[in-house]
């Protein structure tokens, strides 16, 4: 005789399970926009694999509801509820996340709450203060991570857990490239440090107080005393470095909970954060709002002017370029170079200014610093939360307008990050030049040349190269393929005896990248780079090199002739990786200009959901 049970998980006696039918409730204080469907349980992708969506009532998807039990789910825990994927980055090794374990549980508690079925995944942390060369090698490693992972299970919805520096592209790349509904849930920046009377920004600080130490300002036991004040708590940099500025833009972008970017990662509106989006990725699930309905052109491009008016890292041009491209977008240095000439610096936040993320968090957030913005902001676009940016924003006020500068008063007339073209970087280079002594804005000197980034530091403080603090000095095979992949070795540091000398900024060149946290006439990214070939593997000790900020220039002054003379007679540096996944990024990766994906991850073109059988 069949049994035929009651309640969510009855069904017909052939073994296939009827999702029941749930009410659509948006949470309080969102509205959906005009025209969107409610997906019914049974059209869920999840139910592909619990209930034979594609056709099948037979043995995989009893098998599935089979493992879930074995996983101590109860039915009606699961069946007809949307299935949240919660990738967290969380690793003993990264401090920026050590506390999203925790922030996890608090995801999963709203995700509960709407009537979801949450379940973590664990992806690579990518911990910039660890991972060597560079995080920066693996970035696209973790975005396709996130994409295969995300296309690879009964997973309807996401919710994102990053903050470190190429966690949040990494993540946002992988899940656009899958276009499931996502919401992001940054890291939040850490609490201020403290030494003696002094309020510190990591790592901006750590790059000043090293010099005096170099300089013979401060000793040991200064340094030991810096050591234990500089980061105090769980979060990523909390100065407008590289975390900071993404995941800004990713708020600007609108796929995180309003204000979500500048919570501390210690505050307990953080945990308050972290459950709301649970709660508000199930409504975008029931209602099919994917990532492609927010990442919209007018969304990068409200990035872009974001990051430019918070005087961000120079990191977010690669970033948002390659994730504009995940979307189908074409971003490139030109509209970086045009919006900066249009939006001042508004946010008074190290290294360019004075005060710190918590600081602008209770000045009023990224609503309060968007709002300063409107004139310049495709109000009008959905976001994750609100049926356009315009609603997002309304009522958000400033409480410190010396934090969130107004329009009348800001911190620089035009956006921190201006690009560069000339015979040196055909391709563009970029230079945060809010963040350098404005007197070598416009500098002309002689070349000082290092081949890598080993000898430079072996040599540097070599009197006999006689450095003055009018040379120039240039690093190369320093970029996405020389490095490898690019690391923040753009500081190039001043020699020890021109600090003793009360020197602190000198022009610096190279195809490297440098931290968001650092500060100098450091110009960066020139593109092509000097491994494959590009100009500046032809500069030679003693060239002339003039940098001007304001005519976007930076020129090498040979001739044609003799360029092309000292172009034949350069040969390619060997191969480096022969196998393994060094030898995957080594033929993919793309330069600076475009993103630094990998070609076969940013060519257009559909990949099918898998069979479920």
């Amino acid at each position: 005789m069949t049994v035929r049970r009651e309640g969510p998980t009855a069904g017909p006696p052939d073994g296939t399970v009827r999702p029941p039918d749930r009410t659509v409730r948006p949470p309080d204080g969102t509205a959906e926009p005009e025209g969107v469907t409610t997906v019914r349980p049974e059209d869920l992708r999840s139910h592909r694999w619990y209930g034979g969506g594609d056709g099948s009532t037979g043995l995989r998807s009893f098998s599935h509801r089979a493992r879930t039990r074995q996983l101590g789910y109860l039915p009606e825990e699961h069946l007809g509820k949307p299935v949240i994927a919660i990738l967290n980055t969380w690793s003993d090794i990264n401090p920026c996340h050590v506390h999203l374990r925790e922030r996890a549980q608090a995801v999963k508690r709203g995700v509960w709450q709407a009537g979801g079925f949450p379940l973590e995944f664990p992806v690579s942390t990518l911990s910039e203060t660890f991972q060597k060369p560079t995080p920066m090698l693996y970035r696209n490693l973790l975005a396709m991570e996130t994409e295969e992972l995300l296309r690879s299970y009964p997973v309807d919805g996401a919710v994102l857990m990053g903050g470190c520096d190429k966690t949040t592209p990494a993540l946002l790349m992988g899940a656009a490239s899958v276009d499931l509904p996502a919401v992001f849930v940054p890291a939040g920046p850490m609490l201020p440090g403290h030494w003696r009377d002094e309020v510190l920004g990591s790592g901006t600080d750590m790059w000043k107080y090293w010099d005096d130490k170099r300089a013979g300002l401060i000793g040991d036991a200064e340094m030991a005393e810096l050591e234990n004040g500089l980061a105090r708590s769980p979060g990523h940099c909390m100065t407008m470095g590289t975390a900071s500025t993404l995941t800004a833009a990713a708020e600007a972008l609108g796929v995180t909970m309003p204000g979500a970017s500048s919570i501390p990662a210690v505050d307990s509106g953080h945990d308050r954060m972290a459950a709301a989006s649970g709660r508000r990725v199930v409504e975008l699930v029931r209602h099919d709002l994917r990532l492609s309905k927010i990442l919209t052109r007018e969304a990068y491009e409200d990035a872009v002017a974001t990051v430019l008016a918070l005087g961000g890292s120079t990191n977010a041009v690669i970033h948002l370029i390659a994730m504009a491209g995940r979307s189908g977008i074409r971003l490139t240095l030109d509209d970086f170079d045009k919006a900066a000439r249009t939006v001042p610096v508004l946010a008074n936040l190290r290294p360019g200014g004075r005060y710190l993320m918590e600081d602008f968090h209770f000045a009023g957030g990224l609503p309060a610093f968007l709002g300063q913005l409107t004139d310049v902001l495709h109000l009008d676009r959905p976001t994750v939360a609100h049926p356009t940016l315009r609603k997002q924003l309304d009522g958000a006020l400033v409480h410190n307008p010396d934090v969130i500068r107004p329009r009348e008063n800001p911190l620089a007339a035009e956006g921190g990050v201006a690009v560069l073209r000339g015979n040196l970087c055909p391709d563009g280079a970029v230079i945060k030049h809010i963040a350098a002594e404005p007197r070598l804005l416009k500098h002309t000197g002689p070349a000082v040349v290092f081949d890598d980034y080993r000898t430079m530091q072996r040599t540097i403080n070599d009197p006999q190269l006689g450095i003055t603090p009018g040379h120039v000095l240039v690093l190369r095979n320093a970029g996405p393929k020389g490095g490898p992949g690019m690391p923040e070795y753009g500081m190039l540091p001043i020699p020890d005896y021109l600090l003793k000398q009360g020197v602190r900024d000198m022009v610096r060149i190279s195809d490297a990248r440098m931290s968001g946290t650092s500060y100098g006439a450091c110009v960066l990214h020139i593109a092509p780079e000097s491994y494959v070939g590009g100009p500046l593997a032809l500069v030679r000790t003693g060239d002339t090199i003039t940098l001007d900020v304001e005519a976007r220039s930076l020129h090498l002054h040979l001739s044609d002739g003799e360029l092309a003379r000292r172009r034949g007679e350069w040969t390619p540096p060997p191969e480096r990786y022969r196998r393994g996944y060094g030898a995957l990024y080594d033929e993919q990766i793309t330069q600076a200009d475009t993103g630094c994906d990998f070609t076969f991850l940013a060519r257009p073109g559909e990949v099918p959901d898998p069979y479920v059988g």
